[in-house]
C-alpha cells in the first residue's frame, strides 16, 4: 500500500466523487464521520513520532518562526493580492477568506511526510498554528471585510477541533508509546496501528469528498463557486515558491523546507467548515465555497507529494 499510496489516494478521490453523486442522501451521515476518521489518522500520525522527539522539535526556533511567517505574513499578502479580483458577493468572499487564512493542522502532517518533509516539526507546530489562527482570524476578517462580517464568525469550532483532533489523539499516542515501551502487547498494538496509515488516509479522503460533493450545487449558486476555483488553483501554484523563499530566508534544511512549503499551501478547510456552516442563512454559500477549496486542495496535495521533492532536492 505504501508503494502505491498516491494511486490509492487518487482512487479514493474518484470513489468519493462517484459516491457523493450517486448517493447524495448519505452526505450528512458521512459528514459526521469526518472528525472520527481524521482523529484516527492523526493518532496514527502522532504515534510515529516519539514524545521526546516532539519536545525537541518545540525548541526549533527557526522552523517555528518560518511556519508563523509563511502562514500569517506571506499568506495574507497573497490573499490580499487576489482579493480585489474575487467575485463581489460578500458571502463568497467570506468563504474564501475563512479557508485561505487558516493554516491546516491535520492531514498536512501526513502529506508533508510523504514528500520527505519534517513531520515531527509540523506536529510540534500544530498547537501553535491552531491557537494563532484562532486569535488572528477575526482581525484579518475585520481588515478585509469590515467589522460587521467579522462579528458573525464564532470561534467555538476551533476550540472543539483543538480538543478532538489534537489533544485527544496526541494523548492517546503518548499513552500507546509508554505502553509499547513497557509491554510486548503494547509494542504489537503500536506496530499494527502504524500499518493503518495509508488505509486511514484513503478513508479520510473518500469520506470528505463523498460527504461534500452533494453540497456543491445545494445552494443553487454553483456558478459563484466555480468562479473561485481558479483562485484556489493559483494559490496552490504560488505558495510552493513563497514557502521556498521563506525556508531560504530562515536557512532551513531540505526536510524542514519541504514542511514549510506544505504548511503554507495547505488550508484548514475541515476545521473552518463548521465555522462556515454556523453562519446565518444569507451566507450559506460560504460553506460551499469552503468545500470547493477542499476538493481542489486534496487533488493538489497528490501533485505536491511528487513535485515538492523536486523543488527542494
Amino acid at each position: 500500500m505504501e508503494r502505491h499510496q498516491v494511486a490509492l489516494y487518487v482512487g479514493a478521490l474518484a470513489a468519493g466523487g462517484v459516491l457523493g453523486l450517486a448517493a447524495p442522501g448519505a452526505g450528512p451521515g458521512l459528514e459526521h464521520a469526518i472528525n472520527p476518521v481524521l482523529a484516527a489518522l492523526l493518532y496514527v500520525t502522532f504515534l510515529q513520532v516519539p514524545a521526546a522527539e516532539l519536545l525537541r522539535s518545540l525548541r526549533a526556533g527557526r522552523f517555528l518562526g518560518a511556519a508563523l511567517v509563511v502562514n500569517f505574513v506571506v499568506v495574507p499578502l497573497v490573499v490580499a493580492a487576489m482579493f480585489g479580483l474575487l467575485p463581489g458577493d460578500r458571502a463568497v468572499r467570506l468563504g474564501v477568506l475563512l479557508v485561505l487564512l487558516a493554516p491546516c493542522v491535520d492531514y498536512v502532517i501526513v502529506f508533508s511526510g510523504l514528500a520527505g518533509g519534517s513531520g515531527e516539526r509540523l506536529l510540534a507546530a500544530t498547537p501553535l498554528l491552531l491557537l494563532a489562527q484562532m486569535a488572528l482570524l477575526p482581525g484579518y476578517l475585520y481588515l478585509f471585510l469590515g467589522p460587521d462580517l467579522a462579528k458573525v464568525v464564532d470561534t467555538g469550532p476551533f476550540v472543539e477541533a483543538f480538543l478532538v483532533l489534537i489533544v485527544v489523539p496526541l494523548a492517546l499516542a503518548w499513552l500507546t508509546q509508554a505502553w509499547a515501551a513497557r509491554r510486548p502487547a503494547g509494542g504489537r498494538v503500536s506496530d499494527a496501528a502504524g500499518t493503518a496509515m495509508v488505509p486511514l488516509m484513503v478513508a479520510t479522503l473518500l469520506t470528505v469528498v463523498a460527504s461534500q460533493v452533494p453540497k456543491l450545487d445545494g445552494t443553487g449558486r454553483l456558478d459563484d463557486v466555480v468562479r473561485v476555483v481558479p483562485f484556489y488553483v493559483a494559490f496552490l501554484v504560488v505558495m510552493p515558491f513563497a514557502g521556498l523563499a521563506v525556508a531560504r530566508l530562515f536557512r532551513l534544511g531540505t526536510r524542514d523546507g519541504r514542511a514549510i512549503v506544505f504548511t503554507g499551501a495547505t488550508r484548514n478547510s475541515l476545521v473552518v467548515l463548521p465555522l462556515a456552516l454556523s453562519l446565518p442563512g444569507t451566507f450559506a454559500v460560504a460553506a460551499v465555497v469552503v468545500v470547493a477549496q477542499t476538493l481542489v486542495e486534496v487533488i493538489g496535495m497528490v501533485v505536491y507529494v511528487r513535485a515538492v521533492p523536486r523543488l527542494l532536492r
